[in-house]
């Protein structure tokens, strides 16, 4: 075995960053190295693992942690954890822009966690790219960053070079995602059974809810997405909510899909499935009762519509978040 490590992960430590991704992707790099190989293979000296956060004034960020000091091999990856608090501003990333290029034009992959994906998105490298984020940071983000295509139903986006991931908590996909790259299949299976979390493969949509523009400043469409929300969207008709409001129906569609980004039609089915998912995690009622109260008169028709929204059908739904056992399947 070589005596340094080929493969380091960094960590970056901007300001407010989340700690406890930082902490526990260290912990789970560290664990993965104890399962490195599988049987009968070489094993592949020791994952370096390192914390960069900016030096003194005009110093670019330094290794603050290092698990292997006594290496000299350059990263791998950095990776751009979650903030606990609002998205970093252009200002406050501006020390880490110039640099985070610099690295990644030296062959170093860049990876973004939730929040992280600001930061990302200020080195312009995302332009162009299709990147994911934490859903309820889709209009921000879109707003700050107009030349990325932002996909939030995918936990995780993987461009080789570039990483995405969504949530606070997909740390742990992009950290088992790395080592399944690194160190191999056998042990991130590892890994993840010792730490007991899921493989990756789950979808964002499985988590996020619906959060309707609501600031676009058309107060003719805004009463109507109020009406919706008011009767469950029970009342669909075109001409019902051109009607509400008080627009003929072409210019009604044309004006409703540019302030929510959506079709009628879309809008309304997101506003059931949402409704649907609380019955489904909170409630007993069969699925064909789940369908009606939510105002499909064919089950069919509801379980596909749920399933291409969430990602899940109905009954897998419920048996993964449902919180009543005794809840008809």
């Amino acid at each position: 075995m070589q005596n340094q490590p080929q493969i380091e992960l960094g960590i970056v430590l901007y300001p407010c960053v989340q700690m406890a991704t930082v902490l526990g992707l260290t912990d789970l790099f560290d664990i993965a190295g104890r399962y490195n190989g599988a049987v009968g293979e070489p094993r592949r000296p020791p994952l370096r693992i390192s914390h960069w956060q900016l030096g003194e004034t005009g110093q670019a960020p330094r290794r603050v942690h290092d698990s292997h000091p006594e290496a000299s091999c350059a990263p791998s990856m950095l990776i751009l954890p979650p903030s606990l608090e609002a998205p970093i501003s252009a200002e406050t990333a501006r020390p880490y822009r110039d640099w985070l290029c610099q690295q990644n034009q030296a062959g170093v992959r860049l990876a973004s966690i939730c929040a992280g994906a600001f930061l990302l998105g200020e080195t312009g490298l995302l332009a162009g790219r299709t990147a994911t984020t934490h859903w309820m940071y889709v209009e921000h983000f879109m707003t700050r960053f107009p030349d990325v295509r932002l996909d939030v139903d995918q936990l995780i986006i993987d461009a080789d070079d570039i990483i995405t991931a969504g949530g606070l908590m997909a740390w742990t996909d992009l950290g088992l995602r790395l080592v399944d790259r690194y160190l191999g299949a056998k042990a991130m299976i590892d890994t993840a059974q010792m730490l007991v979390i899921d493989p990756p493969g789950r979808q964002q949509r499985y988590y996020s809810a619906f959060s309707p523009r609501l600031n676009h400043g058309d107060n003719a469409i805004l009463a109507v997405q109020q009406w919706l929300q008011e009767t469950a969207a029970e009342e669909v008709a075109l001409a019902e909510l051109a009607q509400r409001a008080g627009l003929e129906e072409r210019t009604f569609l044309r004006r409703f899909r540019k302030a929510t980004g959506m079709t009628t039609t879309d809008y309304c089915q997101q506003m059931r499935v949402g409704r649907a998912r609380e019955l489904l995690q909170s409630g007993r009622l069969p699925i064909e009762r789940v369908a009606w109260e939510v105002g499909y008169a064919d089950p069919g028709a509801f379980r596909k519509v749920f399933t291409r929204v969430v990602g899940l059908p109905p009954s897998a739904y419920r048996r993964r978040f449902g919180m009543d056992p005794g809840a008809v399947r």
